[in-house]
């Protein structure tokens, strides 16, 4: 199987038409290969590294990732399994399904640990999320790059903002700020006391 094609050998096996595959290419969603002679060719490694994986690569697992912080969110939560259930299946790929409830700076849920797990133990062989907020508010780095340590594909759908982006992140600093309430009283300092209080109102400001 030749690695490097054209738009429409492309597109045949991503099974979509040649418009779609230059749409993708201008939104940045994947990026074509120049010849001398300038012309196109599409990196099959890239677009479907799965046909060019060892036997043993290609047994590894697809795992989509699903998170919201809270209870009130549930309806957010389907909406994010729906769109990976759909995508997954699109792609033919046989996925595994992991959802959390749990702020973004929360490092010890069910889910994340048992992803987590996996992907160190050699398990997986892609992980597809939403968007990078999904997985971790701060730190989301840090498991892209275990991920390629362990040569595992991340497919993030979404590069943009979360739409859930500015409620989830005034709950986390929400929580950063409880946490250092209680160590702040601790000190019976009015002046702390005051500071924290208006951090934390300002951020309730912003929820309302």
């Amino acid at each position: 199987m030749d690695r490097f094609v054209g738009i429409g050998e492309a597109a045949r096996s991503l099974g979509v038409s040649v418009t779609t595959l230059r749409r993708w290419e201008a939104s940045g969603r994947l990026t074509a290969e120049h010849t001398v002679g300038g012309h196109r060719r599409y990196d099959l490694a890239k677009i479907r590294p799965e046909l060019f994986r060892a036997p043993e690569e290609a047994s590894r697992k697809t795992i989509a990732y699903a998170r919201v912080s809270s209870h009130d969110q549930k309806d957010d939560l389907r909406r994010q399994k729906q769109v990976l259930e759909l995508y997954c299946a699109q792609q033919g790929w046989t996925f595994e399904l992991i959802a959390d409830l749990g702020s973004g700076m929360n490092y010890h849920k069910k889910g994340l640990k048992r992803l987590l797990d996996s992907i160190i133990g050699g398990t997986v062989g892609r992980l597809v999320i939403t968007h990078k907020d999904r997985l971790l508010r701060f730190g989301a780095e840090l498991v892209f790059s275990i991920c390629e340590a362990k040569n595992v594909e991340v497919v993030i759908l979404n590069k943009g903002a979360d739409s859930t982006f500015e409620e989830d992140l005034a709950k986390d600093v929400l929580e950063i700020i409880t946490v250092f309430s209680a160590r702040l009283y601790g000190a019976r300092s009015r002046k702390n006391q005051k500071l924290l209080d208006g951090v934390r109102q300002a951020v309730e400001n912003v929820q309302q």
